[in-house]
């Protein structure tokens, strides 16, 4: 370790880190398709002479070799047995090196996997995840720990934290800005820096995505609203695509003249990202010489952020007609229509006119059911709303949109009108009519769950307020019948957690699984709405009970179906009388109804409710 400590140093002098590890290990010759942090095991010696030429061109400060070696990404390449044992090297390699002359700074990166509120992982799993990275990083010998390229707040929150009770190293905190200056889940430069400030970190900052210019306009927004070390790390610019290849186009010379801007702005830290090379690292230093001493410390005047006045969430009863009439009491009856095939709504319209004069309370709409392409969901929404005066509930899946989309999608909905939704995770492309089409999935449902709780709260996903806000009524699916019922009671509970605030089920034919669910989730007292599917002939029994996930079709149904399946009208009245029988067996146990009218048929759904006192 150097004599200096390092806080000492930050206190007095910019401190210059390496430039990108990855983007050298590119140029000399190793695959993408490669784990970068199974080198250090593999091939020690390249990842010496990377190291060995930042400290030639004048670093103050090595990386370890570890951004992604935390189990979750090494699980990849079935390389999470060996988190410790990769970082540990890492650092012996850095270490060696670096030898008494420089620091070591043990990389951390994100987990890839969302946490809550967005994801399933619990902050105190993602923190023992950060924790065993960390431990090998300590035993190798780092100096410090850089936390770099951080997409959302709570998770480097979790990182620091690790770090913390862990030892007392000098920790870097990063988070990764686009090019508006906000972070990628849209947070303002205001906003994250008073966040990140409250952290406990030794220095915070921002790297990677971008190049220096906007990483500087950065800087002269937060530079006055914190007394902190600010750290800089840009890339060589956006890449480009040249032949197939991502090429950095920033050169050392621009990242010099950026440089000498930067420390006059203030920042104490300075480095490179991706696409930067021990010669952008050489000529950086050159530019850091040029302006040493620094003649004076900089005492920056902090500013008070605006107040932002408490926003009142909108009462429950008060968000929509339908959370009025549940909160009442009044059993409650949805019927599901599909969106259509093409750009005319003429027949949803129809039928749905029809169920409102039978006094059916919302229409319910699948969102790309099975993974199909129709008529986007919400569009449908409004357009029964505003031609027929009946309120939909509107499915929302995760599978198309990343969370700004979503967020986006949302308010927008919530502004024409929309105002309850049914969060779900959705089906992949593969399970619909376009096996090749990519998915999304930035957060599951109970990620969606918390965004939609943010948003009803008067903030966005990145904690920022945006004045009034939404009254979204939020439900959630659950399966009766699923496989491994622990697991989805735990993820039940997550979204109640998150902010459910009703339930619909899957379709219900085994009462006694219905039972043992209610009596499972007594506890959480919130309106329980179940599915109910009236089958229309034994093969449509079977498809239920073998291709749909957790329906379970009794032994008893499938034979009195199979017993009239050679006449459709006989079947079709044998599947309504079973729905019947279903119906009554459980109604006094429920809040609601979901009925799917089957293939469209919305007279089934008279003919179920005909003579129920419904």
């Amino acid at each position: 370790m150097p004599k200096i400590n390092f806080r000492d140093k930050l206190r007095d002098t910019v401190i210059l880190f390496d430039g990108a590890t990855g983007t050298e290990l590119y140029n000399k010759g190793v695959f993408i398709n490669r784990c970068f942090d199974e080198i250090n095991l593999s091939n020690p010696e390249l990842i010496k002479r990377i190291h060995k030429e930042y400290k030639a061109a004048g670093a103050d400060v090595l990386e370890t070799n570890t951004f992604g070696a935390n189990k979750h990404k090494l699980q990849t390449y079935q390389l999470d047995d060996k988190v410790y044992l990769i970082n540990k090297r890492a650092a012996e390699i850095a270490r060696e090196v670096a030898e008494d002359d420089i620091y070591v700074a043990g990389s951390v990166g994100p987990l890839a996997v969302k946490i809550e509120p967005l994801g399933s992982m619990s902050l105190a799993e993602a923190k023992d995840a950060f924790k065993e990275q960390m431990r090998g990083l300590i035993d190798g010998g780092v100096d410090l720990f850089i936390l770099e390229t951080f997409v959302y707040p709570e998770e480097l929150r979790q990182a620091v934290n690790a770090a913390k009770e862990l030892c007392d190293l000098p920790i870097v905190a990063q988070i990764t800005i686009d090019e508006d200056m906000s972070t990628l889940t849209g947070a303002s430069a205001e906003v994250i820096i008073k966040e990140m400030a409250s952290f406990g970190a030794d220095a915070i900052g921002v790297n990677c995505t971008v190049g220096p210019q906007i990483m500087l306009e950065w800087l002269e927004i937060v530079r006055p609203l914190t007394d902190l070390p600010i750290s800089i790390m840009p890339n060589a610019g956006k890449p480009k695509n040249i032949d197939g290849r991502n090429i950095y186009l920033a050169s050392p010379e621009y990242f010099a003249e950026y440089t000498k801007h930067l420390i006059q702005k203030g920042a104490g830290i300075i480095g490179g990202c991706c696409g930067t090379s021990p010669e952008h690292i050489k000529l950086m230093r050159n530019a850091v010489n040029a302006l040493k001493p620094r003649t004076a410390k900089v005492k920056y005047e902090l500013k008070e952020s605006e107040k932002i006045a408490d926003v009142t969430p909108v009462p429950r009863q008060d968000k929509s007609r339908l959370a009025r009439r549940i909160s009442d009491g009044h059993f409650v009856k949805f019927v599901e229509l599909l969106s259509p095939h093409g750009v005319s709504a003429k027949i949803q319209i129809e039928k749905a006119r029809e169920m409102n004069y039978y006094g059916i309370d919302v229409i319910n709409i699948p969102d790309g059911p099975r993974a199909s392409a129709r008529m986007s969901a919400l569009s449908l929404a409004v357009l029964l709303q505003r031609e027929v005066g009946i309120e939909t509930v509107l499915h929302y899946v995760c599978r198309d949109r990343n969370v700004i989309g979503m967020q986006s999608d949302l308010l927008g909905a919530y502004a024409l009108g929309v105002k309850n939704i049914l969060a779900i995770t959705g089906d992949p492309p593969k399970l619909g009519n376009y096996p090749d089409a990519t998915a999304v999935f930035d957060v599951d449902s109970i990620g969606l769950v918390n965004i939609l709780n943010r948003l009803n709260h008067g903030s966005d996903i990145a904690g920022s307020p945006f004045g009034e806000p939404t009254g979204f009524y939020v439900g959630v699916g659950a399966n009766p019948g699923a496989l491994n019922l622990d697991e989805e009671l735990k993820r039940l509970d997550w979204k109640i957690e998150a902010g459910a605030e009703y339930i619909i089920t899957q379709p219900v034919f085994d009462i006694d699984l219905l039972y043992n669910f209610i009596e499972k989730i007594k506890a959480y007292d919130i309106p329980l709405i179940a599915g109910l599917w009236p089958l229309v002939s034994i093969r449509n029994a079977e498809f239920m009970n073998n291709e749909l996930p957790g329906c379970h079709v009794p032994d008893n149904i499938l034979d009195r179906l199979r017993k009239v399946q050679s006449s459709k009208a006989d079947s079709l009245a044998v599947g309504t009388e079973i729905a019947r029988e279903t119906l009554k067996d459980i109604q006094s146990q429920i809040q609601g109804l979901q009925i799917s009218a089957p293939f469209g048929r919305v007279e089934t759904v008279k003919d179920v409710l005909r003579g129920m006192g419904l």
